[in-house]
């Protein structure tokens, strides 16, 4: 078995378009998620100890973490869907029962300040003793990405590799057995990871590909429509992986249009922290910015989330930032609007101006998830700029514009 495993693994991690290579290396987007997605749990224990979580997932600050981890659509598409309120099931009885949402606010605010594996694992029993209907491992989402090296992620496309890989008959929805499963892949995960990963998203990720045809592990006994079925997934998969690509570089343009005209206006300039090595036409974002992200007096978390906004202006010659912008992608809206609002509670008393840069035809999903209460209550101005504006002005906007206030002419407000 573990040559055939290592054998398996060495075609996962060569071909380009299995999760390895598309989702847990050469993606930033995944990287910026684990804070956001931690601040987001946060504001969930928050609300719950406040007694501001509401009744219902829609419009929750829950439904904000399980958007920006279905962002990681090759792996998280459908992760939101176990959190969803049914009214006729009462399932997942987290929000109608009080005593039930206080437990699951407790259980996360243990875990995400757990330190040891040991320690999560005795929180995952004792929620699984409460028996919280319709409350089940799907949850192991949002464990994996606040400890990525102890708790694997969890749904049907991974239980379903996870079975055929090993024979099994691991059952969907069941703590203890996603417990048993855990158990594997962290026993199999330590004796290859030499090749692969101390994150287990890597080995799920291999699970996930599996369970979806897309790594095959025993293809002399399939049959032709079964070989057809697969050839179709990896086709669709070949169009995804290269329609991911397309949008990399579309995001990377937008960044250095938008550095070119900082840099242009009279302001210091710079991309995010894991953004400065990307190249368009040729150019190094690295070579428009500063060296370095200046330091700012706000805590060591925070810090680490505005550096991974996309790009960010500054007075030159000061720690002052004068503007700041996510690039929107077609999956990462959510986590790019966290950022920004997070930017603003840093520095309410100058708070920067905020931009999301957006793809002409997702204006309408972002001006519904600009009036989400939560931003329309709030005193945060999130402008947005469609990127064939920002393409076809950014010249005239360098050679005519005297400071940020040139970006009205171009950018748009909710209302």
């Amino acid at each position: 078995m573990n040559q055939n495993l290592k054998s398996i693994i060495s075609r996962y991690k060569e071909d380009k378009e299995t999760v390895y290579n598309s989702w847990f290396v050469n993606n930033d987007e995944r990287l910026k998620a684990f804070r956001s997605i931690r601040r987001g749990v946060f504001n969930v224990i928050e609300d719950i100890k406040n007694g501001d979580f509401g009744n219902d997932f829609k419009g929750s600050s829950l439904e904000f973490v399980l958007n920006c981890i279905t962002e990681q659509k090759q792996v998280f598409k459908g992760a939101s869907h176990p959190f969803y309120w049914k009214p006729k099931l009462r399932i997942p009885d987290i929000y109608e029962n009080e005593e039930n949402k206080v437990a699951f606010g407790q259980f996360l605010e243990k875990c995400i300040n757990a330190t040891k594996e040991e320690q999560i694992l005795k929180e995952i029993i004792l929620l699984d003793q409460r028996k919280i209907k319709g409350l089940g491992p799907a949850v192991a989402s949002i464990l994996y990405f606040l400890h990525p090296t102890f708790i694997p992620p969890c749904n049907t496309a991974i239980v379903n590799g996870f079975n055929a890989l090993f024979n099994d008959r691991v059952k969907l929805g069941s703590w203890s057995e996603y417990l048993r499963m855990r158990e594997v892949i962290v026993e199999k995960n330590n004796e290859f990871k030499s090749g692969l990963s101390n994150d287990l998203g890597a080995f799920a990720g291999l699970l996930f590909d599996i369970g979806e045809n897309k790594v095959v592990i025993r293809d002399e006994h399939l049959s032709e429509k079964e070989r057809q079925k697969i050839e179709k997934k990896l086709k669709k998969r070949h169009i995804e992986v290269t329609n991911e690509m397309e949008e990399e570089n579309l995001h990377t343009e937008m960044q250095f249009h938008i550095m070119t005209i900082g840099g242009s206006i009279g302001y210091d300039v710079i991309a995010a922290s894991n953004d400065r090595s990307k190249c368009h036409d040729g150019k190094s974002l690295s070579f428009l910015g500063l060296d370095k992200f200046p330091e700012l007096e706000v805590d060591r978390e925070t810090y680490k989330t505005i550096t991974l906004i996309d790009a960010v202006w500054f007075e030159r010659g000061t720690d002052r930032i004068v503007c700041a912008f996510e690039v929107e992608k077609s999956t990462s809206i959510y986590s790019g609007i966290l950022r920004l609002t997070d930017l603003h509670y840093s520095f309410r008393n100058s708070p920067p101006t905020l931009y999301l840069i957006i793809p002409d035809n997702r204006e309408r999903e972002v001006l519904r998830q600009l009036q989400r209460p939560s931003i329309k209550n709030s005193a945060i101005e999130i402008n947005y700029i469609r990127f064939s504006e920002l393409r076809e002005n950014c010249d005239a906007i360098c050679k005519f514009g005297e400071d940020k206030e040139i970006l009205k002419k171009i950018s748009r407000v909710s209302d």
